[in-house]
């Protein structure tokens, strides 16, 4: 089996796990969703009971995740209200991605616990990330690298806008 190593990822998720040793064990995601700089943060919408947030390393441009306010690590614990909210936004956000980027598929889902290979594992959230035809090529097969053709600010930006903020 090839091994692909992501040293950058372990610091990024140990800095915050640091932080909620030191604090509440709470969440990046509740940091974020407390904090006013949705630009530094990444957040594209704030909703009642859940939140739109770019992954700061996505898999592919428009990479959003959808997130529950209420830092739940299960997601049998979310409440119907949240879950309604959550699906609602994920209809959004396809909208939203859609207009932006006008890919041709999504892929939705969630990494519900560590062996899964939820890097947050205490608060869960759901990735959507918009799919070309060709978006895997020769970069990521040989050279282990992803291309993400457009800079994070930019699509953060077209985003908010068909959101309408």
């Amino acid at each position: 089996m090839q091994r692909m190593w992501s040293p950058w990822r372990s610091r990024y998720i140990a800095t915050f796990k640091e932080q909620g040793k030191k604090k509440k064990k709470q969440s990046l995601f509740v940091d974020a969703w407390r904090s006013k700089d949705d630009e530094g943060n990444l957040i594209v919408w704030r909703g009642k009971k859940c939140f739109v947030i770019m992954n700061r390393y996505p898999y592919n441009s428009g990479h959003l995740m959808i997130v529950p306010v209420r830092q739940v690590a299960d997601v049998r614990n979310l409440t119907a209200g949240e879950m309604a909210e959550i699906m609602k936004t994920v209809q959004r956000c396809i909208t939203a991605l859609t207009r932006v980027m006008r890919p041709q598929g999504f892929n939705f889902g969630a990494n519900i616990g560590r062996v899964s290979g939820a890097g947050i594992d205490d608060h869960v959230h759901f990735h959507l990330v918009p799919r070309w035809n060709g978006d895997t090529n020769f970069m990521p097969v040989l050279a282990d690298t992803k291309v993400i053709s457009e800079s994070i600010q930019d699509t953060l930006r077209k985003l908010r806008a068909a959101f309408g903020r």
